[in-house]
């Protein structure tokens, strides 16, 4: 392909709104333009990257049995209000009506279509398993897009669904998806974690995320590199660091105007690991107390799975029921259910004395107040592994696909059965399993870029190789150059021709931001000595030879890129 034939408009400044770097180098490197806020076009090298990932999947799907299929973005109401998830998804969901009124909304996913079609065509257990798949446009009001093709409105994902007679079937499912995802990110070029997750809306028994490290991540993973533990930090657990318990009896101390763990740990002059931080909540069925470890912060969302819906009480309530200000709460003596974190299950501790401007220093759990106890903590970097005891690391990380097994939860509601080998009508099995080619792209960019640009894993860049010629003006340059392009395409080797008349250092400049493997440079040893510069983009690496070793040097190189 000849630059000048192309659409690739590079940029030397970067996007003033864009803060994560493959959002700049993106933009800049010419692969899209954003139409609106979360809506982006993919220009001719970002649909070849595109494209390329594509092709991965299309292979690792098709090489465990999936079929691909194309389901509509535009779903009747109904499908979804039968499953519920149209009252529960908020303003996430595109809603909208027809010309006769009828509720309708653009696609997030397709779990009830492909429930719908299973109970439509599959009629007996000889008909399963099934996989189903598709690369198709979803939709998604975002809140608050940002970070150019990791958060937007409009996305494109390959997602997959096994259809499958009973649990067995669905783990065999399963798994075919986990090591076939694991095949896809590896041919890709990327780093990348498999986690323990939430369900969240799809529901379920259980799922696992695909997390590429990067500090554009919006997520979080804590991971063990000695055992291989690894999980969202929305599920991980961990063992935090023991502080060395003082020998303290229970006595009533005075904190003035230490309402934080900070201040009251100043003023005491202790570790803030040796006090309780105390929140009460308010659930459907009345007021809790929530109690963490002061150096550690309440997850909400674990707190969310064990008790439900809940909000922080209001400073009144917290007045009326504590007798004291909100700071200087704790669990002796409140007329409160008490939910407490399970490293508080041992240990001597300073708590708040319901008292305005005093705390009680020697508490001891489980002998001045009861509770019940489960895993409420944010995990933390340092602390303990769950499984190993060894040290986690918790990181940003861009998910980069999901697996879920739904069970039931969306083929009972919309009557997707078969009949089993005794003619009984039983519920289709069901998993879901999705990949974002854009995050893949965008985190390939993340994980390999430096100062200059990009450096594409040779796997899904947008060419293999860019041929650039230093002075187009010139006849004998231009004529080597003509033929280089010439024979490299006849060998099958996917080359971008810069063959503009511009200045040299622009079209250096520009090879470097657009990343691509290789770099054929024809210059004035060209013409002087019949020689080319072979150079490896990833490495730096460069090499002179002769114009008729060029091809062959080339495909060497090739060989050996990631």
């Amino acid at each position: 392909m000849r630059w000048s034939k192309y659409l690739i408009p590079t940029l030397k400044e970067d996007p003033a709104e864009a803060e994560a770097v493959s959002h700049k180098l993106m933009v800049r490197a010419g692969l899209v333009r954003m139409l609106a806020a979360g809506i982006y076009v993919y220009l001719p090298l970002g649909q070849r990257v595109m494209e390329k990932i594509n092709a991965i999947i299309r292979e690792e799907m098709n090489r465990i049995g999936g079929q691909e299929v194309t389901m509509p973005v535009i779903h009747p109401a109904e499908l979804w209000q039968q499953t519920g998830r149209w009252y529960d998804i908020g303003d996430e969901m595109f809603r909208l009506k027809d010309r006769n009124k009828r509720d309708m909304c653009l696609g997030m996913t397709h779990e009830e279509v492909v429930a719908w079609l299973a109970s439509k065509e599959v009629r007996s257990y000889r008909n399963l398993p099934q996989i189903w798949y598709q690369i198709q446009t979803k939709e998604r009001d975002e809140a608050r897009p940002k970070s150019g093709v990791l958060r937007t409105r409009e996305f494109l994902m390959k997602d997959s669904y096994s259809l499958d007679m009973d649990e067995a079937g669905l783990d065999r499912s399963y798994e075919l998806h986990r090591e076939a995802y694991c095949r896809v990110f590896e041919r890709c070029g990327l780093r990348f974690y498999v986690v323990e997750s939430d369900p969240g809306m799809m529901g379920g028994a259980g799922a696992h995320e695909f997390m590429a490290p990067s500090p554009a991540g919006e997520d979080e993973v804590a991971i063990c590199s000695s055992c291989g533990y690894a999980a969202n930090i929305e599920l991980a657990c961990s063992q935090p660091n023991k502080p060395a318990f003082p020998s303290w009896r229970l006595e009533e101390v005075a904190t003035p105007d230490c309402r934080t763990i900070e201040q009251v740990s100043s003023y005491l002059g202790i570790d803030p690991g040796l006090t309780i931080k105390s929140l009460m909540v308010v659930t459907q069925e009345g007021p809790l107390l929530c109690l963490v470890r002061g150096d550690q912060r309440l997850h909400e969302k674990k707190l969310f799975r064990l008790i439900g819906e809940f909000r922080p009480a209001h400073r009144d309530e917290i007045k009326k029921i504590s007798q004291a200000e909100a700071g200087f709460i704790g669990p002796l003596g409140i007329d409160l259910p008490i939910l407490a974190d399970s490293c508080l299950q041992e240990g001597v501790y300073v708590a708040g004395a319901n008292k305005d401007g005093y705390h009680i220093r020697g508490v001891i759990p489980g002998q001045h107040f009861k509770a019940r106890y489960a895993d409420l903590h944010l995990a933390q970097t340092g602390e303990g592994c769950p499984k190993c005891g060894n040290t986690l690391t918790v990181e940003c990380a861009i998910e980069v696909g999901n697996i879920f097994k739904l069970g039931i939860k969306y083929s009972v509601p919309l009557k997707a059965h078969f009949l089993d080998e005794k003619g009984e009508a039983r519920p289709i099995i069901m998993g879901s399993y999705g990949i974002g080619p854009a995050r893949i792209a965008a985190a390939a960019i993340e994980q390999n870029h430096d100062a200059n640009g990009i450096i594409w894993p040779k796997s899904i860049a947008p060419f293999q190789v860019h041929l650039l010629v230093v002075n187009v003006s010139d006849p004998k340059m231009r004529e080597m150059a003509e033929r280089l392009y010439e024979e490299l395409c006849r060998n099958g080797i996917e080359v971008l021709f810069d063959d503009r008349d511009e200045r040299p250092g622009v079209k250096f400049k520009d090879a470097d931001l657009l990343g691509i493997p290789i770099r054929v440079t024809v210059g004035t040893l060209a013409i002087k000595e019949g020689l080319v510069d072979i150079r490896v983009r990833r490495t730096g690496e460069e090499v002179r030879v002769p114009e008729g070793e060029g091809v062959n040097r080339v495909k060497a190189r090739l060989g050996g890129v990631m």
